[in-house]
């Protein structure tokens, strides 16, 4: 007998059916002897809606109703699944953040997950009953509805596995596991069998949309093994595991990319002390989130071009803040770039292989593309491009690296 906490993403339970569906995977396992805990999301486009409607009444909208409304979702879901388990004979009772309790910070909208209270849940396994969670919200102190910002659910489901010390958290989604690059790109991608923590969190901090980063990081911390699979065929996932787990690491594990970076050209700065804690220090002020960053050598040590990449989404706000500064800069132009993308490659292996690098660079400049940007982490190697080049650079990359599945 195992423990495991299954989650279902809102495709996987975007209609009466695959609701039906999913509760057919959850009597599978409770047949096997499983104790089972389900966590969901709401049903899929219902959380746009629902947003939609907090705009339509108050631009300006209180951040403790928004999430009132928001977490409304996934009420209809659990409460759905558990009547849909109930007519296959299974005992089944949902439970939503505040019942449970889900305890969170009281930053509404983005509350982070600070305890959850599983007593009650662990006694009910005992009566083999199964357990549907909603997704995505918790309580704070103050005994408000919180939610947790875009792919809660995730998040949800892996710290619920963590409380209930389960052997495994299933994220059933889209897709039936993580593929070495996006198979919509490059055609002969493969589904890996097996991941590290740290390679899945470089992934989707990278742009690979499977899993939301903050619940690879707290799975990496509490070490909660991860499946990714199918809701929609019965087909083995990837398991994301410790890197003891793994017997032999591939130099690269994957090729990803993001389109939602922007490049700000700086030009001719002057070159002296404090020019780039001023300009960093202010876009942090503001809120605005800094990734790649290079500066040019300066001419005779009198001026240099300073460049670096914020999100699509923050270009006007990051110029605005800029064109504040630029007298104290002494900065001739301020020049947005916004048809950029960033394509990086990912693998334990580079530990321990040389090289890697150049391989990356001399692939890109055989196929004509030019580097803008340069950042390196111990296992990763990103570039920024021309958006152009994208599908381009990441097939040449796949294939480099001897991604390409025979």
């Amino acid at each position: 007998m195992a423990r495991l906490v299954m989650k279902f993403g809102g495709t996987s339970v975007g209609s009466v059916e695959r609701i039906k569906s999913a509760a057919r995977k959850v009597k599978r396992e409770v047949d096997a002897g499983n104790e089972v805990a389900v966590v969901v999301s709401a049903m899929s486009g219902e959380t746009n809606r629902l947003v939609d409607l907090v705009s339509a009444v108050s631009n300006i909208h209180d951040a403790r109703e928004y999430d009132v409304v928001v977490s409304s979702g996934e009420q209809v879901t659990v409460g759905l699944l558990s009547l849909a388990l109930q007519e296959l004979g299974i005992s089944a009772r949902s439970w939503l953040g505040w019942q449970v309790p889900v305890k969170t910070s009281n930053v509404h909208s983005a509350a982070r997950i600070e305890e959850i209270q599983c007593a009650e849940i662990i006694s009910r396994f005992r009566e083999n009953q199964v357990a549907v969670c909603a997704g995505f919200q918790g309580i704070g102190s103050d005994k408000r509805i919180t939610t947790l910002g875009r792919g809660g659910s995730d998040t949800s489901a892996v710290a619920f596995a963590a409380a209930l010390e389960a052997d495994r958290c299933d994220i059933y989604t889209d897709v039936d596991g993580i593929y070495t690059a996006d198979p919509r790109i490059a055609t002969k991608a493969s589904k890996l069998d097996k991941i590290t923590y740290e390679e899945m969190l470089e992934l989707a901090s990278l742009g690979a949309k499977v899993l939301q980063t903050r619940s690879v990081e707290m799975a990496m911390k509490y070490r909660v093994k991860l499946q990714v699979l199918s809701s929609f065929e019965d087909l083995p996932g990837t398991l994301v595991v410790d890197e003891e787990d793994i017997v032999e690491h591939q130099v690269v594990s994957g090729v990803t990319y993001t389109r939602d970076e922007a490049k700000i050209t700086l030009q001719q700065v002057a070159d002296k002390p404090g020019i780039a804690a001023l300009v960093f220090g202010t876009l942090a002020d503001a809120h605005v989130n800094v990734d790649m960053i290079v500066q040019n050598v300066s001419e005779n040590g009198k001026a240099t071009d300073l460049t670096f990449t914020v999100g699509r989404k923050q270009v006007d706000q990051a110029l605005n803040v800029l064109e504040k500064l630029k007298d104290k800069l002494d900065c001739k132009a301020i020049v947005p770039d916004p048809n950029v993308v960033k394509v990086s490659i990912v693998g334990m292996g580079m530990r321990s292989h040389a090289g890697v690098a150049q391989t990356m660079f001399s692939a890109l400049a055989e196929k004509g593309i030019n580097i803008q940007v340069i950042s390196t982490s111990e296992i990763k190697v990103s570039v920024l491009l021309a958006e152009e080049y994208t599908e381009l650079a990441v097939r040449t990359l796949h294939t480099a690296f001897g991604l390409d599945a025979t």
